[in-house]
């Protein structure tokens, strides 16, 4: 998908929401636990409900890869549903990939070529070469860790090194990379006030924002200082919307969470224009 045909769907769609297909088997209605393969019947019943209502889905790879072959089979059943039933959609592998090239280059051609996801994230710890197979292929996304919404981003991130702090430099050198427009950038909510000096150093970028709702992040203010001229904005909200309920009317509870966000992106965007 190219970055034009992802502002295009969060225009037509009044959205800038994300919903993040987290699936933790103890945490889905009991019901569903009779079902062959869970978590796809989870999911499925999530994308179908909530799809009109957002512009990216974004699975957070761990939670399949714990359940082993069965969870990685639930996690390619979902890509396949979302890319065929709904290819507008942006799909985010959360994965956190990030080695030396040569594996790089596999992870790339893993989520890229074989799940055929349109983005992924990536640790820029190990520099350029570890990041720029990502950024080869075309029309593909590569999201880098910049400043992340946990407690220990200030064990490194915002750390001081000669003047400046270390998610500044990250951010500054990655632009310099081959393929450089192929980046997104992860920022969590919960740091909205380093939005503004974010935006000074990559103000066109788009910026995948986790951390609203369940982690306690703002949406007024995360648009306050990260919002662009095309939005520019994905806000990621997974344990809110997902696990609204644990009954039969799970899928629909979802929904109403979903529309309450996007109801408020709506506002934004209208606002905006």
């Amino acid at each position: 998908m190219t970055t034009q045909q992802l502002i295009n769907q969060i225009h037509k769609k009044k959205s800038f929401l994300c919903i993040g297909l987290d699936v933790d088997l103890n945490k889905i209605p009991k019901h569903l636990l009779e079902n062959k393969d869970p978590i796809f019947e989870f999911n499925k019943a999530i994308i179908d409900a909530t799809h009109h209502l957002c512009v990216a889905y974004k699975p957070n790879t761990a939670f399949y890869e714990a359940y082993g072959l069965k969870g990685w089979k639930a996690l390619e059943k979902t890509i396949k549903y979302i890319n065929e039933k709904h290819p507008d959609i942006f799909t985010i592998a959360d994965a956190k990939r990030g080695d030396i090239g040569n594996t790089s280059s596999m992870y790339a051609k893993a989520f890229f070529e074989d799940l055929a996801f349109d983005s992924v994230t990536v640790a820029p710890y190990m520099g350029k070469d570890s990041v720029e197979p990502f950024l080869s292929f075309e029309n593909k996304h590569t999201i880098l860790l910049a400043l992340t919404s946990n407690e220990g981003a200030f064990d490194f991130q915002t750390k001081n090194l000669e003047g400046k702090e270390l998610y500044k430099t990250v951010l500054e050198i990655s632009k310099s990379w081959k393929n450089s427009e192929n980046l997104m950038y992860v920022v969590g909510a919960t740091k909205a006030e380093y939005l503004a000096d974010i935006r000074q150093i990559i103000p066109d970028s788009f910026l995948l924002v986790p951390g609203v709702g369940a982690q306690g992040g703002n949406l007024q203010d995360v648009c306050k200082f990260g919002m662009n001229k095309h939005v520019g904005l994905l806000i990621n909200s997974s344990r809110g919307i997902i696990y609204a309920s644990k009954d039969t009317n799970f899928a629909s509870e979802a929904a109403l969470k979903a529309s309450e966000l996007q109801q408020q992106m709506q506002d934004i965007i209208n606002n905006l224009i």
